[in-house]
């Protein structure tokens, strides 16, 4: 057993929510979380992602080998549980991912950071492209919800769609500022403002 809170990951409490569910094997776990969209909140596109991840839960004492099976045709199929040690993490997991912020690196804001070097026109048009392309996330994500399913299982979906949506609408107030002309820039602009205020 660890001596330590072992490190968080979403992967990592992705597993073990699934596994408090019931034991499975790693590859009926990457096709849960494929069938439920919730590799649209992981990154499981490497094979190897969820195997690497019980590893590392299995060496916390957070999850162990239970039995292993195999099926006719297919290779031995290790079967995963959770630990009391586990369930008792993912609950304070839980607890501190909920009120904290996370301290993230999204790639947008930092794009955002740098448009003076692009014309304003290029930029509007980017940001344009960029409001169309949420706008079918949000729409697919609509509409892979199961009708009838009970809202506490399309939480994370519901916020998905709300962020998404809260961020179509900023794009398409920019786009209309860029269109209108009340944001733009040009060179002597972003001198006239380093001048002003010091390098930005």
């Amino acid at each position: 057993m660890a001596t330590s809170e072992p490190r968080r990951s979403t992967l990592g409490m992705l597993l073990l929510a699934l596994l408090m569910e019931a034991p499975m094997h790693p590859y009926r776990m990457q096709q849960m979380i494929k069938e439920r969209g919730q590799d649209q909140l992981v990154n499981v596109a490497q094979r190897n992602s969820v195997y690497q991840a019980l590893d590392r839960l299995e060496r916390d004492g957070l999850a162990r080998r239970a039995s292993t099976a195999r099926e006719a045709g297919r290779p031995e199929r290790t079967v995963y549980e959770i630990t009391d040690e586990g369930a008792a993490t993912m609950k304070r997991w839980l607890a501190s991912a909920l009120p904290t912020p996370a301290r993230e690196f999204p790639e947008f804001p930092a794009a955002l950071a740098f448009l003076a070097v692009m014309p304003p026109d290029e930029v509007r048009d980017l940001l344009d492209r960029r409001a169309e392309a949420l706008t079918a996330k949000v729409a697919a994500i609509r509409e892979q919800a199961p009708p009838g399913m009970p809202r506490l299982f399309l939480i994370e979906d519901e916020y998905r769609t709300a962020m998404l949506t809260a961020e179509i609408s900023w794009l398409r107030s920019v786009t209309a500022d860029l269109d209108s002309g009340a944001l733009t820039w040009d060179r002597r602009m972003i001198q006239e403002t380093q001048q002003r205020f010091g390098e930005l």
